[in-house]
């Protein structure tokens, strides 16, 4: 039977947009007609929040790491629960991001409105400033695509499953990572944000007594540290208690020296597939930030929203 012309057109769309996928519709200078200012806009609010809040770059990176995963990098983590819907923000694995990194996108939202409406989206907000937050902290510069949309939905039941715990086996959260199409190495590469931030007590307190993987001195100071933790649960403690506002490598350095704060922490140096990357970066700095640049680039656009599968949102806690 002959097949109809407007057949074979729908079937030649469809084929175009297997071959040439959402990533293609990004640029480097999305903006750059639309919304000339939104480079200056971003670099401005960035840079005024973290000299007034030292913690938003780990916030921000957190945050951008908490909305990728789960769903790809659509802003999606940012919507804010209704009477009718229990979004993202509100799974257990999130009540403890913090408030800094929403009101930097906040921030940046509202300048950009006022200089390009119905322009930006939020996703394409907290992509960029977590790049500039990483490098403005010391960490490598690396270049972000733009042109995401915002999703239209978030829901916490989507949460589960898609973001590592610090008790997880290293086993797990390597096929975690894989299931999302990334190597062993961009794992361990992506696991050195934790050069900076810190964990509350609660992430790693009742693995300080039977943990021989920690320094015995260092165990003895976080049991010191956390010993208030049942009546102040906000007690926490640097990830990296060497260089915690600083985006270096010595992360990875004191991983081999029994200072790693949670379980995980100690996975990534003692599982024998992630171990050698371990290594490498304590040793490479450079090797770190080549190999963080490279991964943060491709994890930026996992599962990113274009065209109609999203839209550019009024605020970034609520959907149009």
């Amino acid at each position: 039977m002959a097949m109809a012309k407007g057949q074979l057109f729908l079937i030649l769309i469809s084929f175009s947009s297997l071959v040439y996928p959402s990533q293609s519709r990004l640029s480097y200078n999305y903006y750059s007609k639309s919304c000339p200012s939104f480079d200056k806009i971003i670099q401005e609010t960035v840079t005024s929040k973290q000299i007034t809040s030292p913690s938003t770059a780990a916030g921000t990176v957190r945050l951008f790491f908490h909305d990728c995963l789960v769903n790809g990098c659509d802003a999606s983590i940012l919507v804010s629960s209704t009477p009718f819907n229990s979004a993202e923000r509100d799974a257990d694995i999130n009540l403890s991001l913090p408030g800094d990194a929403f009101d930097l996108v906040t921030r940046a939202k509202t300048a950009l409105e006022l200089s390009c409406p119905n322009t930006v989206s939020c996703a394409d907000i907290l992509a960029a400033a977590t790049r500039d937050l990483v490098t403005m902290v010391g960490g490598p510069y690396y270049n972000v695509l733009l042109g995401r949309k915002d999703y239209r939905i978030s829901k916490s039941s989507y949460v589960e499953g898609n973001l590592p715990r610090p008790t997880m086996p290293m086993s797990k959260i390597i096929s975690m990572f894989a299931a999302k199409g990334f190597s062993v190495q961009e794992m361990v590469a992506l696991s050195g944000a934790h050069t900076i931030g810190f964990s509350h007590c609660k992430e790693f307190k009742s693995n300080l007594y039977n943990d021989t993987h920690y320094n015995q001195r260092f165990a003895k100071a976080l049991q010191n540290a956390c010993a208030d933790y049942p009546k102040n649960p906000t007690l926490s403690v640097f990830n990296d208690i060497m260089t915690p506002n600083k985006f270096d490598n010595v992360y990875f350095d004191n991983l081999g020296k029994g200072l790693g704060l949670l379980e995980s922490d100690h996975g990534l140096y003692n599982d024998p597939m992630t171990n050698p990357f371990v290594k490498i970066y304590a040793k490479d700095e450079n090797r770190f930030f080549k190999d963080f640049a490279r991964a943060m680039e491709k994890l930026s656009v996992y599962g990113i929203k274009t065209g109609r599968r999203g839209e550019i949102r009024h605020r970034c806690d609520a959907v149009n």
